[in-house]
């Protein structure tokens, strides 16, 4: 049986990537930068809110991956990310999906070979596949659900 998997680049412009039941793949990038009337959570929020049209888009996501950052260039990446993750969580504690962090070097060396791949390498591994990549946030999200698929799959 193929199960619906959601695979999250998590940040500010989140990646995301999609595996159906039916096996078709969907993805792109969404945006959650910070409105300039709206206070600090909002964009949290939003988030949540989009999970759930995603969820609900889905009909069901039987498991969530999502990239496992450890370094970050500043103390505000830190923080949305940490916002990010606290929502993720939640949100799939609450519909009881099950999720796992994923490191980088692991994502990244599954779809290039390389743990410490660039930008565009992980953009033109994922081309290679067949995606029309549109940013390095999607493609990461992809080079994820691609690891998931081949990796997490087998273990079920």
């Amino acid at each position: 049986m193929i199960t619906t998997i959601l695979a999250l680049d998590l940040g500010t412009t989140t990646g995301w990537a999609l595996r159906r039941c039916d096996g078709g793949i969907t993805s792109g990038t969404q945006h959650f930068r910070p409105q300039r009337f709206e206070g600090g959570g909002m964009r949290f929020l939003r988030f949540r809110r989009w999970l759930s049209e995603l969820h609900g888009s889905a009909e069901d996501i039987h498991a969530v991956y999502f990239e496992e950052v450890r370094r970050h260039a500043g103390v505000d990446a830190a923080h949305a990310y940490g916002g990010f993750l606290a929502t993720l969580s939640a949100w799939c504690e609450h519909h009881r999906i099950p999720y796992q962090g994923v490191p980088v070097g692991t994502i990244k060396k599954h779809a290039t070979g390389k743990g410490n791949a660039g930008k565009e390498a992980v953009i033109a591994a994922m081309c290679s596949l067949g995606h029309a990549v549109t940013d390095d946030n999607e493609a990461d999200a992809l080079a994820l659900l691609h690891w998931a698929i081949d990796t997490q799959e087998a273990i079920a």
